[in-house]
């Protein structure tokens, strides 16, 4: 097994494993649900087993994480760079990219030619949506990295979901305007998971387009330009669709596009959690302050953070977004969700229990005091009001 060495000079040195070095594999295993759950319906007969992607999402995952609990070590600082050099780490990650792809090309073959019921082929869609799902955090861990290859990787990732903005307004929107008001990929306080889809989703493409057309104006271009790194990601996705449907016929239409929604929507899921009505303070001089660990929710459960690459740990990934899913660490100060992001997910799903469990949470951290949340702007004014008001008095004007 490999270690990481420590610099004690002139002491011996000591060494440092990582325990979980083997277990990151779990991120590329996840990608094989959906031919696991087509294998399990084949030996039984019921077809409730093509569903097995999400059903193994949604119980599973929530399951292993209760049952094996949470993990707040770190790795030593002193560990970090071999960490960091360590290919072994990225190769995990590239091999859960070629799975993504042969378990794409499988599944629409299975739905063009298998003699499948609609229940059943709506299964393999949905399966096939939650590992290309999965795969935009894949396609996260790459697009952050500085290497080229890796990058262009990044947008071939994210081809099969149709999401290909992602690569530009997640790095360059989101980690500016994270938890504010403008962010389109923060959740407010008191906003249901749907009503922020659709705002996300088109925010986010709206937003990714200004980005870019900012950029290439710098540059002396205009929008439409081959440069546009938009337009580079959507036209993977526009040739890989078309690959498909001249090989499989426009009976996979439909299907294509129900796992594209479907998986997008379990990544705005996750940013529905991450920063749940979490808002950055403005300072003197009108900016807000720079993102700090309490600025996102996070979870140390185990089973979750070893399926997304230590996702979880969303505040040290704010404060240094190149730093790799291995290295990342736990802060003590920063909000915890109750439970892994599995779980809370299908929490999110049932705006009331979302609610009931996560509003006490955001007014805690607060104190009490939501005049320092991001809260949905139709109701912030009577939610501040029935925030004990007497106690949080108004400041002086400036």
């Amino acid at each position: 097994m490999t270690t990481a060495t420590l610099d004690t000079s002139p002491a011996p040195a000591q060494t440092w494993t990582d325990k979980k070095r083997y277990f990151w594999m779990l991120g590329f295993t996840v990608m094989l649900l959906p031919y696991t759950g087509a294998q399990l319906a084949q030996a039984t007969g019921l077809s409730i087993f093509y569903w097995f992607a999400p059903l193994f999402i949604y119980t599973a995952i929530p399951l292993l994480d209760w049952l094996i609990g949470t993990d707040a070590s770190n790795p030593p600082e002193a560990a970090v760079a071999g960490l960091e050099r360590d290919a072994y780490y990225r190769y995990i990650v590239y091999v859960a990219v070629g799975i993504e792809y042969a378990m794409f090309l499988w599944g629409f073959q299975l739905i063009a030619t298998g003699d499948l019921s609609l229940f059943a082929k709506l299964g393999v869609a949905i399966s096939i949506g939650g590992i290309t799902g999965v795969s935009i955090n894949t396609a996260h861990e790459l697009g952050h990295k500085t290497d080229g290859f890796e990058r262009w990787l990044a947008k071939i990732t994210l081809a099969p979901v149709a999401y290909g903005h992602f690569f530009v307004e997640h790095n360059r929107g989101h980690h500016v305007r994270v938890a504010t008001p403008e962010d389109p990929a923060s959740s407010r306080f008191g906003e249901s998971f749907y009503e922020f889809l659709p705002r996300t989703v088109f925010g986010s493409v709206a937003s990714a387009w200004e980005i870019e057309k900012k950029r290439l104006a710098r540059l002396g271009h205009g929008p439409i330009h081959w440069r546009n790194e938009n337009l580079q990601a959507w036209s993977m996705t526009v040739v890989f669709y078309g690959v498909l449907l001249a090989w499989l016929g426009w009976i996979i239409a439909p299907f294509l596009l129900i796992q594209a929604v479907y998986g997008f929507s379990l990544l705005e899921s996750v940013n529905y959690l991450e920063h749940y009505g979490l808002c950055r303070q403005k300072t003197a001089d009108g900016r807000y302050e720079r993102c700090q660990p309490h600025h996102s929710w996070n979870s140390n459960h185990v089973v979750t953070n070893l399926f997304l690459y230590q996702l979880q740990r969303h505040s040290d990934h704010h404060a240094f977004p190149t730093r790799s899913y291995q290295s990342l660490r736990h802060f003590e100060d920063c909000p915890q969700l109750p439970s892994g992001y599995a779980s809370m997910i299908l929490l999110a799903y049932f705006p009331p229990l979302w609610f009931r469990l996560m509003d006490p949470k955001v007014i805690a951290h607060y104190k009490g005091d939501l005049r320092l949340a991001n809260i949905k702007p139709s109701i912030r004014e009577r939610v501040i009001a029935q925030a004990r008001p007497a106690q949080f008095p108004e400041p002086p004007p400036a």
